[in-house]
């Protein structure tokens, strides 16, 4: 790997830390808010990644690392401890819990599109012939502004691929947990008993990874009308 990438990886793992960090720490808030401190007595709600990335080791260092050098881009997990008797009491609660992560990683994109929209009113940034991970925007001079820019187009991937891959409706993702707030008590009971099976959350993890090159590019094509307003990138 060559220094050039081998940074741009460095800035990736960087921006996936922050990131995870960020989404973890808003499940326990959350959680801790709605009467579950358990992530909270375990130190997780927090913004220092030491104890999400003690807690997750395999997620958090090994696996965003070996997705980088296969895909060339970052994926990962960690997790937040809470009290299944309490999610079970409290369902709407749990999955307002389980929305906070990805509503998280909404906010760090928006955050990130702010920026570039700010970059484009200073004329730092224009928009960029073609989209990649690494360049959602496209600097108007080298040095720092073109190492700002690949920063934030990094943090703006990173995020949105979080949020889509998050939002994916099937066990142990998130998007799992979120439907709980669309369903009455009777399909609740049966979709937790449905959940509770043995092999349904790697059955799901191996779905949602089959499917997600077809949910990404859909996420992508909004974000980028939202950020791009009547142009249109392919």
């Amino acid at each position: 790997m060559d220094p050039t990438n081998l940074a741009i990886g460095v800035v990736w793992y960087l921006a996936f830390v922050v990131s995870t960090t960020v989404h973890e720490a808003a499940h326990g808030l959350s959680a801790k808010k709605f009467g579950d401190p358990t992530a909270y007595h375990h130190g997780l709600v927090t913004l220092d990644p030491i104890p999400h990335i003690q807690r997750s080791p395999f997620g958090m260092l090994i696996i965003p690392i070996l997705s980088y050098v296969l895909n060339g881009w970052m994926l990962g997990w960690a997790s937040a401890p809470y009290d299944p008797y309490w999610a079970h009491n409290n369902r709407k609660q749990a999955a307002l819990m389980s929305l906070a992560g990805p509503a998280s990683n909404l906010i760090l994109v928006i955050a990130a599109g702010s920026l570039i929209r700010i970059g484009m009113l200073l004329g730092h940034f224009h928009p960029p012939e073609t989209i990649t991970f690494t360049g959602v925007t496209a600097a108007d001079s080298p040095g720092l502004a073109n190492s700002s820019a690949i920063v934030i187009s990094i943090f703006f991937s990173l995020n949105l691929i979080l949020l889509a891959f998050n939002l994916i409706p099937l066990p142990p993702l998130d998007g799992s947990g979120v439907l709980m707030l669309f369903m009455q008590e009777s399909a609740a009971e049966k979709y937790e008993h449905f959940l509770s099976q043995p092999g349904i959350s790697l059955f799901g993890i191996v779905v949602a990874w089959n499917i997600f090159d077809k949910v990404l590019p859909v996420i992508q094509s909004v974000a980028l009308a939202i950020l791009y307003p009547g142009l249109t990138y392919q």
